[in-house]
C-alpha cells in the first residue's frame, strides 16, 4: 500500500471529487501539481479563488458571468425574441462554438428527474415562464437526448405552449460522419423524426 503524507491524501481527496476524475487521475494531478514551480502552483490557486469569489449566475439567463447582466444578454445585436434553454452553463459555451445561433439563452441548472427527486420547482422553470412576453417568439429548448432532457422539453412545452409562445427542440439523429449500422434505434428513429426536403 503506497503512503502518501496528509496534506498529499488531502489534495487527492479533493481532485477526485471533480467529474471525471477517479483515484489514479486524482494521484497523477496531485503529483503533477506538486512538481510544478511554487509561483505557477501560486498562480493556479489564485486563479481559483479569484474565478470562485468573482464569477456569478446572470440574473436574467442564469449563465456565468462576472458582469450581471452577462455579455450575452447586455449584448444589443443578439436577438432576444429567441431563447435557447440549455440544462448547463458548458451548454451555452458548446452551442457559441457554432457561431451559427445569435439569440438568448435560459440556463435550467438541472432537470426534471423523478428518479433523482428533482422536480420542475428545482430547476430554474419559473424564471423561464418569467421571461416570456410578447417580444419572445420562439423558445429553442436544447437538452440533452436522454429521459430527463426529454421529459423536462415536454414539460416546458406543456407550459409554454398556452402563453402563445412558438418551442422548437432541436434536431437529434446521425452525427456527420457516423454509419447507419452503428446506429442505435432511438436515434435512427429521431434521425427519422428530423428530417427534412432537400
Amino acid at each position: 500500500m503506497e503512503f502518501y503524507p496528509v496534506a498529499i491524501e488531502k489534495l487527492m481527496e479533493e481532485f477526485a471529487k471533480l467529474p471525471g476524475i477517479g483515484n489514479k487521475t486524482a494521484q497523477r494531478l496531485t503529483l503533477y501539481v506538486l512538481n510544478l514551480p511554487k509561483d505557477e502552483v501560486d498562480e493556479f490557486a489564485s486563479a481559483l479563488v479569484r474565478a470562485r469569489g468573482t464569477i456569478k449566475y446572470c440574473s436574467v439567463c442564469g449563465n456565468f458571468t462576472d458582469k450581471d447582466p452577462c455579455a450575452i444578454c447586455s449584448n444589443p445585436n443578439r436577438d432576444k425574441s429567441t431563447i435557447c434553454v440549455v440544462e448547463e452553463p458548458k451548454d451555452v459555451i458548446a452551442i457559441e462554438k457554432v457561431r451559427e445561433y445569435n439569440g438568448t439563452y435560459h440556463v435550467l441548472h438541472g432537470t426534471i428527474s423523478p428518479m433523482a427527486g428533482r422536480g420542475p420547482d428545482d430547476i430554474k422553470l419559473r424564471e423561464l415562464v418569467s421571461r416570456i412576453n410578447g417580444n419572445v417568439k420562439e423558445v429553442i429548448v436544447a437538452t440533452n437526448p436522454n429521459v430527463e432532457g426529454e421529459a423536462t422539453a415536454m414539460y416546458i412545452s406543456k407550459i409554454l405552449k398556452p402563453l402563445g409562445t412558438k418551442v422548437t427542440r432541436i434536431a437529434h439523429g446521425i452525427p456527420v460522419g457516423g454509419d447507419l449500422e452503428y446506429a442505435d434505434e432511438v436515434t435512427l428513429s429521431k434521425a427519422l423524426e428530423g428530417r427534412k426536403e432537400i
